[in-house]
């Protein structure tokens, strides 16, 4: 049995799930998320708990077990608690500012960079530097983090570049300049 698979997902007050035509559908405070789903995968909803189980004992139908299993977890967390991404922009004039659904950047080029907040997502500029980035749908934060972390990534020389709040930079320590 699958580790990740076996674990039942508990499903909080104001949350509903419904499972209809290969599709989960999960409705919160927050929003509604939906995900299609392979019919190897059987949903049990039991009271305030859901067990994921499995039609056989294939190499595919173990993996679909599992990642299931976590698809639902993610939604239900999404919808009552929601999902959030903190970047952290280091540099000297390195700055961000929000313009309506627009991330306007300084990052050291010779133009500012706009990019668009996608919908379903808010960002949000706090002091320091940080942008905090949240949203229902993990992979959607996850993926909007990641393309502006891409915009300037961290060097290891000075730490200029905008990392993740938990990222750890590995420095090196550059020439030393001695004759």
């Amino acid at each position: 049995m699958s580790r990740i698979g076996k674990i039942p997902v508990k499903v909080p007050a104001g949350v509903t799930v419904v499972f209809q035509d290969e599709e989960i559908v999960v409705t919160g405070p927050k929003g509604k998320l939906t995900q299609k789903y392979h019919p190897v995968v059987t949903f049990d909803h039991r009271g305030e708990e859901i067990s994921v189980g499995r039609v056989n004992e294939e190499k595919q139908t173990r993996a679909f077990h599992g990642l299931y299993r976590n698809l639902l977890n993610n939604m239900v967390i999404g919808v009552s608690a929601g999902f959030s991404r903190v970047l952290i922009i280091t540099g000297v004039g390195y700055r961000a500012e929000l313009r309506e659904d627009l991330l306007v950047m300084s990052l050291g080029y010779s133009n500012d960079v706009y990019i668009g907040v996608p919908e379903g997502l808010k960002a949000a500029i706090e002091s320091n530097g940080k942008v905090v980035i949240s949203g229902i749908d993990k992979q959607q934060v996850g993926e909007f983090a990641s393309q502006v972390r891409k915009l300037r990534p961290p060097e290891p020389y000075k730490g200029k570049g905008i990392r993740y709040e938990d990222e750890q930079i590995r420095r090196k320590v550059g020439k030393s300049g001695v004759k």
